[in-house]
């Protein structure tokens, strides 16, 4: 048997076998691969190359930008900033169906246009407006949907710590032209959301029994606005090119971490669990990054994406039906997997057929970590569905099925983001990067 096809079947085997073992992914990813490199190579030579492979795949600029991202999104979580937010979205939203539930989606949004992490985002807006809905007689159900529902829009709405890995295996695809492609998509994700969550809203009977004055929204949005002005620093610093990506998640931290510490919600001994909860957190990402950069490399030397495209390709030449079928596949792929291993393994596969049928990198990108941000609320591995139940105190089982409606709506924005490239490449090629 071919060496190749040998190392194939072993990598592949030798996943699924610890998958269902209940092995972490990270882990399951790191031992596959192990093991079909020495099929390829000795022994001695195969665990050396697996750690040079590791290294590579970490040896990167822009991956810095993660852990801050992290960090910053912890200190917002922590020192006040995600509250300001919140008050500014209730007065913007007050007079929508379910204006609290409207708060918490554009909150998310807000907060996932600083901190680029759902889970974050689901955390802290859970945690501060799941609360109130409660007393005002919200199901908490409904209140833990509408949450889980709208807080992968962080993955997608700059800065993104999913389109940050896209971009360190998209070849040369720019981080700053990937932040201005996921803008429009992950908004209509939101706006999608917001509707589902109005129409439910109204059956339930959930209106505004609050007025807020107009004095009060204004000092809302002036107790909001040193929240918004980083990002602004973030977006436009980019795009200005005073500093990469990288550079603004570092400027983020300091930034977030000096506005804590003015409106005196942290003090210096909260730093160390600060700085410890977003090392744990990055460590499992990076961890994740390096073992997929061996199996990366494992799938090139065995050619599985050239196999794989044939394959698809033997079955139709239609663009339409091959995007579908692509799309099928992320869908089932993020039921049972993180989107950052995700990224890692289908980018190679997927990005040369869609590259073939004229579709730009940019727009891949967006429709991938698109796709993978739907399965991040989605069982069995969802985690932002679990932070999203975990915060709201329901089950799984119990908010599910509120989740349907939200699901119907956000596939439908999917296919918009498939067909429809301008929703990605319209605000990159309006600053240049296409």
């Amino acid at each position: 048997m071919d060496v190749a096809v040998l190392a194939t079947i072993v990598m592949v085997a030798a996943l699924i076998l610890f998958l269902i073992m209940g092995v972490p992914i990270a882990i399951s990813i790191g031992l596959s691969s192990a093991m079909a490199m020495m099929v390829i190579l000795p022994a001695d030579v195969a665990l050396v190359t697996c750690a040079q492979k590791m290294f590579t795949g970490l040896n990167s600029f822009p991956l810095l930008a993660i852990p801050f991202f992290v960090l910053a999104g912890n200190f917002m979580n922590n020192g006040g900033i995600a509250v300001r937010i919140v008050r500014l979205a209730e007065a913007l939203c007050g007079k929508l169906p379910g204006p609290l539930a409207q708060s918490n989606i554009v909150a998310n949004m807000f907060f996932g246009a600083i901190s680029g992490s759902g889970n974050a985002a689901a955390a802290a807006m859970g945690g501060t407006i799941g609360p109130i809905e409660g007393e005002r007689g919200y199901a908490k159900e409904y209140s833990a949907a509408v949450n889980i529902a709208s807080a992968p829009t962080g993955m997608l709405i700059p800065p993104s710590n999913a389109l940050i890995v896209f971009s360190t295996v998209g070849g040369s695809v720019s981080v700053a032209a990937l932040f201005m492609g996921g803008y429009i998509p992950g908004i209509l994700w939101g706006i999608a959301v917001m509707i589902v969550a109005g129409y439910m809203a109204k059956k339930r009977g959930y209106i505004n029994t609050e007025k807020v004055s107009g004095r009060m929204k204004l000092q809302y949005f002036v107790q909001a606005i040193p929240s918004l002005i980083l990002i602004l620093i973030i977006i436009g610093g980019i795009l200005s090119g005073i500093f990469t990506a990288t550079e603004a998640s570092g400027v983020a931290v300091v930034y977030a971490m000096v506005l804590s510490f003015i409106y005196k919600s942290i003090t210096v001994r909260d730093l160390p669990r600060i700085i410890l909860e977003s090392a744990k957190t990055t460590v499992i990402i990076v961890f994740l990054i390096g073992v997929s950069s061996i199996m990366s490399w494992i799938m090139a030397y065995t050619s599985i994406p050239d196999i794989i495209a044939t394959a698809m390709l033997a079955l139709t030449n239609s663009k339409i039906l091959t995007l579908i079928i692509i799309n099928i596949v992320l869908l089932l792929v993020g039921t049972f997997m993180d989107p950052t291993p995700a990224i890692l393994i289908f980018t190679p596969i997927f990005m040369p057929i869609c590259v073939g049928f004229g579709m730009s990198p940019i727009h891949f990108g967006i429709m991938l970590v698109y796709n993978l941000c739907i399965g991040a609320i989605t069982p069995p591995v969802g985690t932002v569905l679990f932070t999203g139940c975990k915060i709201g105190k329901v089950t799984i089982e119990q908010v599910i099925k509120t989740l349907l409606p939200y699901f119907v709506a956000i596939i439908l924005v999917l296919l918009l983001v498939t067909y429809i490239p301008a929703l990605s490449e319209f605000l990159p090629s309006l600053n240049g990067y296409i």
